[in-house]
């Protein structure tokens, strides 16, 4: 049997969304190689440690947050000399957070643990900048069949609120009026009795995402066909 060498990592791009933008969860590296150079949130695998709980534990080691949606996006092991220190594989997530109120501080782990938004991001540590693209267009693609995008808003919003997000991560406008009526048809948004409390312009109806509704239409096999 071949004696191998090779190392498991997890990595994370972990986005967030507030001031009508994207945003990508950062830590400045503590250790390593690239000490002091902003990165992604990861780190390598523990012995007798699964995937899952692997990446949530790097999350809360260096960002102090626990993260509820998480998806595997990719696993990247074609350069063995994507890392400098060995021949690593890296199995890399993407997360959803609302981080209209969520300070990430860093933890033991790391320096510094910032959002950055996703247009004006820094040169990243490996191939961390690749991981973040694959990251985007994943995010791209899956909101237009499924309403991930509600895990980066409030769990009470107005519905422009809503269009702003869509036409912040497909980067374009949409048809408000359409996208607005199959949401609506579709019975996976429902209307609060609640006013929102913003300080300036007028005040909107406040909208809440119904799981449950969604969860039937998952069950009967229903598309969400919002565009």
């Amino acid at each position: 049997m071949e004696n191998q060498q090779i190392k498991v990592a997890v990595d994370a791009v972990v986005f967030g969304y507030h001031q009508q933008q994207l945003h990508v969860l950062l830590i400045k590296q503590k250790f390593g190689p690239f000490k002091n150079t902003w990165s992604i949130v990861g780190g390598f695998v523990h012995n007798n440690e699964g995937l899952i709980v692997a990446i949530k534990r790097e999350i809360k080691e260096e960002t102090n947050l626990d993260i509820q949606y998480l998806e595997q996006l990719y696993t990247f092991g074609d350069n063995p000399k994507r890392d400098p220190r060995a021949q690593v594989i890296a199995v890399a997530y993407f997360a959803l957070v609302n981080s209209l109120n969520l300070n990430p501080t860093a933890d033991t782990d790391a320096l510094e643990a910032q959002w950055f938004p996703i247009n004006q991001l820094p040169n990243l540590a490996y191939d961390h900048q690749e991981i973040v693209a694959l990251a985007k267009k994943r995010l791209q693609a899956k909101i237009v069949y499924q309403p991930v995008g509600f895990e980066l808003l409030p769990e009470k919003f107005e519905f422009s609120q809503l269009e702003q997000l869509y036409c912040c991560i497909l980067e374009r406008d949409i048809d408000r009026r359409n996208f607005r009526k199959k949401m609506l048809r579709l019975e996976i948004v429902s209307e609060t009795n609640e006013i929102s409390k913003k300080n300036a312009g007028r005040p909107g109806k406040l909208f809440s995402f119904n799981r449950i509704k969604y969860s039937e239409l998952v069950e009967l096999g229903q598309p969400l066909d919002l565009f």
